[in-house]
């Protein structure tokens, strides 16, 4: 019934069927780059090839045995993560848009969010979880506020696509866990093959993870880490 349509068309009502938990990890394996139901068939091979030969490298990595810096979130134990504290490849978050001083959605705690995320990508990769405080306590999904999982998990996706790009969302899995009789949203991070830019208005941020705090790189900085860092 679609052949005669463009993809344009018709991936609105495919993606209906699925959560966006589901479609970043089937977008993922696919190997479907960004826009791309909006690209031309040649240019929608060459962009795909690049992601579909990081996939194939993952995978033999695995098959090697080697060892993988953000593994599948089915293989997290959450407990054992927050046992471990915050570090280079984890952090806590109480709340993903809700200041529990004033109970408000406030901007600053998405950005922090965000920033998080941006530091992962832009090094080895890393989980962030959300509803646990900085000393390990629980805190839950609940103080945010949203409808249920599926409404939360979708907001997230939306403020990362708008100030990341939705093509982040390939290299980013979401799911939740109980921890002390409380909801975690669970975030696992792989390594972008590309460096990721956070948008905060009219500026563009370059945020790198390194031990237990996220840096700021200045423009030369952030050159210079590219060039080290991606341009291999």
């Amino acid at each position: 019934r679609i052949s005669e349509q463009s993809p344009a068309d018709y991936l609105p009502q495919i993606r209906e069927r699925f959560t966006s938990a589901e479609l970043a990890r089937m977008y993922r394996y696919h190997a479907l780059p960004e826009n791309w139901e909006q690209m031309s068939y040649q240019s929608f091979l060459e962009s795909r090839r690049e992601l579909m030969a990081q996939v194939i490298r993952e995978g033999y990595q695995k098959l090697a045995g080697d060892s993988v810096a953000a593994p599948d979130v089915e293989e997290l134990d959450i407990a054992a993560l927050i046992a471990g504290g915050e570090s280079d490849a984890v952090e806590f978050k109480s709340t993903l848009r809700v200041n529990l001083h004033t109970g408000n959605p406030d901007n600053r705690m998405e950005h922090s969010v965000l920033k998080t995320l941006a530091g992962f990508l832009n090094a080895r990769g890393g989980t962030l979880l959300i509803g646990v405080a900085d000393d390990g306590t629980p805190v839950g999904t609940e103080r945010d506020n949203f409808t249920n999982e599926d409404a939360m998990s979708l907001h997230l996706v939306n403020i990362i696509s708008d100030r990341m790009g939705p093509q982040t969302m390939a290299a980013l899995q979401i799911h939740y866990d109980d921890y002390e009789g409380s909801r975690v949203m669970v975030v696992n991070c792989r390594p972008s093959p590309k460096p990721v830019y956070l948008k905060d208005g009219n500026r563009e941020h370059f945020y790198v993870r390194g031990g237990p705090a996220t840096s700021d790189f200045t423009f030369r900085q952030a050159q210079e880490y590219i060039q080290m860092w991606f341009d291999q």
